[in-house]
């Protein structure tokens, strides 16, 4: 382990904040059980008091310390998922004060899987509430310079670890209820997950019930300049007929009509990993508008126009 990772642990049990990397995006740590380190994570993210975070763990046994209700599914997801790019959220142990959880009876729970955050989390021995590393509702971080330019000082340090491997944020399932429902798609499927569980996984209908969590306001992910997703067939006349100069993020070559022009990926993981740099390029161009061709409409894809979806709409 190294003295980095050891001052870093720290500053948490200081009730510091942290930025360390993991193998979905960059996240804001603090530690779970102080409420003024808490507070002050909120007050930096610029994240409402009622929206919860998720706490991640060094492994299973602790996190599931934090549940008060263990259903088998969580131990099946987790046995094949963790460490790894999912959160569980669970009905609440008395370890989870109000201040993590939102208010609510229940709790989001991870084990990431990226070396640094593990040591990390080694290091501290507990649980760190660590939402994405910028100010909220914002273009996650996928490198510490991200972070950097996000938060500044605002974050007392900050815990290289080169590129996010994949990119997106975790999926997230819903077992509280005593039924699997996938509240935000991530690099484990909806197929994955069934294939594991050997039943129905339930995606979270418009408006439908389920518990307060990371990502699922309509409005998330966003760049500051107006962004609008539009179907391939119509991505040339969008251009003929855009007012004011242009950024466009698309599949195919560069048109000379249009100021800057980040060309993606065909591959929906590949398309993951870089597609936050990709807007965050986009967005520091000073163009009036950027234009973004929609992926294929595929369960492969599904995580990724999650995300594009909630950065394109109105705020």
């Amino acid at each position: 382990m190294s003295d980095t990772v050891r001052r870093a642990a720290e500053i948490l049990k200081r009730g510091g904040l942290v930025a360390f990397p993991t193998e979905t995006v960059y996240g804001l740590g603090a530690d779970a059980a102080n409420a003024a380190a808490i507070e002050r994570l909120y007050a930096v993210k610029r994240r409402p008091a009622d929206h919860p975070v998720i706490v991640h763990f060094a492994n299973a046994e602790q996190a599931f310390a934090w549940a008060r209700e263990l259903p088998e599914a969580a131990r099946t997801l987790a046995a094949t998922f963790w460490p790894g790019p999912l959160t569980l959220i669970l009905k609440r142990s008395a370890k989870a004060a109000d201040f993590v959880t939102g208010g609510q009876d229940t709790v989001g729970l991870r084990v990431p899987g990226h070396p640094v955050a593990h040591a990390l989390l080694e290091a501290f021995g507990g649980g760190i509430a660590a939402p994405s590393a910028n100010r909220f509702g914002r273009i996650s971080p996928t490198t510490a310079a991200h972070v950097r330019a996000d938060l500044g000082e605002d974050v007392d340090c900050v815990l290289e670890g080169g590129a996010s491997e994949i990119g997106i944020e975790s999926t997230i399932v819903d077992l509280s209820t005593g039924r699997a429902l996938l509240l935000r798609p991530g690099a484990i499927g909806r197929a994955a997950l069934e294939a594991v569980l050997g039943e129905a996984v339930v995606e979270k209908a418009a408006g439908g019930a389920a518990p307060r969590h990371s990502g699922g306001l309509e409005r998330h992910y966003a760049p500051r300049t107006p962004a609008r997703l539009v179907a391939s067939h119509a991505l040339d006349r969008a251009i003929e007929q855009a007012r004011g100069t242009l950024a466009v993020l698309a599949f195919s070559r560069p048109d000379a009509r249009v100021r800057v022009w980040r060309r993606m990926p065909r591959e929906p993981s590949a398309y993951a990993q870089t597609l936050y740099a990709a807007l965050r390029e986009l967005d520091a161009a000073g163009c009036d508008v950027i234009l973004i061709e929609s992926p294929p409409d595929a369960p492969e894809w599904t995580a990724v126009n999650d995300r594009l979806r909630r950065a394109c709409t109105p705020a």
